[in-house]
This record gives structure tokens, C-alpha cells and sequence, in this order.
């Protein structure tokens, strides 16, 4: 694919998608989010990709909306920014949380605004330990987009979340590591070792196992007893497919296993 503002390439069975406005700090416009959209529908699409990978160019993940964009200074009248949701960064938002693919995202450097609701849409999230997540919506006037209330709030707490958006908090990456918001904060030496094994590891995870608990997790909100209906018919799906018995012939086996 030919995206000005992205790149995108698929190797191995994984899809990498690079935010690609680093002397911008990769701050999202229209433009580059109607880009990363289709990118993500390609890595949907494709049945050779099995992994999805979203970081970012340069120095940092994504520094949220790139507000020059928006300059109140050339254009007439306000912005209709719930359409600019509806249209353009909710769909972006369900391509990572509703794919039955694994999302990995790496965060190598700031990732504030919508940039850091990208990040944390992602089903794993690894950072450099000197990223930061920055939750500055109130100091330009706006409440909160890109999912973060409710990954905030679920995450953190209403407490926490309520603190962090109202005052245009940050958290450090390994804050954000230890309230369970991110996998894992590392060295920067360290991140891209850790980034590509992650990567590697879910590209041979059986597909149904990586979707079912995708949407296990999902469904982690659910009163008990409906919880426990989700959980079991996943639990059969993956029960009656191949993977499953190979999974455990290669266990009793003591071998490598070789799933479909």
C-alpha cells in the first residue's frame, strides 16, 4: 500500500503499521487517521496476517492531534468534532479493539491525546521506560476521545481517571506498567528484543485461541453468570478445532507443536 503518512509492510505473518510524521511527532491529522484506518482494514482483511503491530517513527508514539489542523484562525464557524469521532476515530478505535487479532503496540516515546488512545486500545502495549502518557484534553478545552474515559476508567478507576483528565495528567510509562494500564516498561535497549518476541510469539499462537480470549477479556464486564456463558461456547469453538488436539499431542509428545 502507498500511504504518504504511514508505513505499512507484512512480513512473517505480521502487519507493521508506523505512524510516519516524525518531525510532526507523529501528531494525528485527518488525513494520516483516514491513512491508518485503511491500513488497519488491509491487516484485517488479509488471512496471511496474523499479528498486528502499530508504533510509532522517530522519537515518539503520537503526540495526539496535530492542533494546527484545527487553527480557529482559518477556518469559519466551529468544528463538529462529535462527527470527527462518529466518522473518523471510532472506526480507527474498533479496527484494533473488535479485529480477532492480536494488536501489539510499541511506545517509543510520548503518546498524548489520542495518540496515547491508540496506543492503549492495543491488546498489549510495551514502552520505552522514559514514554510518557499524557492526558491533556482539558487544557485545550475538550472533555476525552479516542476510548481513553472508559480505558481509564477501568483500568485506574473513576477516581484516578476523573484526576488524570481533569488536571491534563501524565503518567510515566513504568507508573502506567505498575496500574496495569501497559504489558511492560523497558530500557530502550532492551524494547525492540522485546517488542519483536512478543511479535513473534502471537504469530504462532492458533488463531481461535488469540480470538476467543480477545473476546473473553472483552466480555469481562458482564454480570458473572452471562460472563460464564461467553466463556464456555469460546472455550468450545476452540475445543472442537484442530489446533486443540495437536496442542495437546504436542505436549504429550514433548515436541514443538504445528498449528493450522
Amino acid at each position: 500500500m502507498s500511504i504518504p503518512n504511514i508505513q505499512f509492510s507484512i512480513d512473517s505473518g505480521i502487519a507493521q503499521i508506523t505512524l510516519d510524521r516524525p518531525d510532526k511527532l507523529n501528531a494525528l491529522t485527518h488525513a494520516l487517521m483516514l491513512e491508518l484506518l485503511a491500513a488497519l482494514n488491509e491487516a484485517n482483511r488479509r488471512d496471511d496476517v496474523r499479528v498486528i503491530s502499530l508504533t510509532g517513527a522517530g522519537r515518539a508514539f503520537c503526540a495526539g492531534q496535530d492542533l494546527s489542523e484545527r487553527d480557529p484562525r482559518n477556518r469559519q464557524g466551529s468544528l463538529d468534532l462529535e462527527a470527527i469521532q462518529r466518522e473518523v476515530f471510532h472506526p480507527v478505535i474498533r479496527a484494533i479493539t473488535d479485529t480477532p487479532k492480536p494488536v501489539v503496540a510499541c511506545v517509543n516515546g510520548v503518546a498524548a491525546g489520542a495518540g496515547a488512545g491508540l496506543a492503549l486500545a492495543a491488546d498489549i502495549v510495551l514502552a520505552c521506560d522514559t514514554a510518557k502518557f499524557t492526558f491533556s484534553f482539558a487544557k485545550v478545552g475538550l472533555s476525552v476521545d479516542a476510548g481513553l474515559g472508559r480505558t481509564l476508567a477501568q483500568t485506574l478507576g473513576a477516581q484516578r481517571a476523573r484526576a488524570l483528565l481533569m488536571l491534563g495528567g501524565t503518567l510515566s510509562a513504568t507508573e502506567s506498567e505498575a496500574a496495569g494500564l501497559i504489558w511492560r516498561a523497558l530500557p530502550q535497549a532492551d524494547l525492540d528484543e522485546a517488542y519483536d518476541t512478543v511479535l513473534a510469539q502471537l504469530a504462532a499462537v492458533p488463531r481461535l485461541a488469540i480470538s476467543g480470549i480477545k473476546q473473553a477479556v472483552a466480555a469481562a464486564h458482564l454480570p458473572p453468570s452471562n460472563y460464564l456463558e461467553v466463556e464456555a461456547r469460546l472455550q468450545g469453538q476452540a475445543g472442537v478445532h484442530p489446533d486443540y488436539d495437536e496442542g495437546v499431542l504436542s505436549f504429550l509428545e514433548r515436541r514443538p507443536a504445528r498449528f493450522t
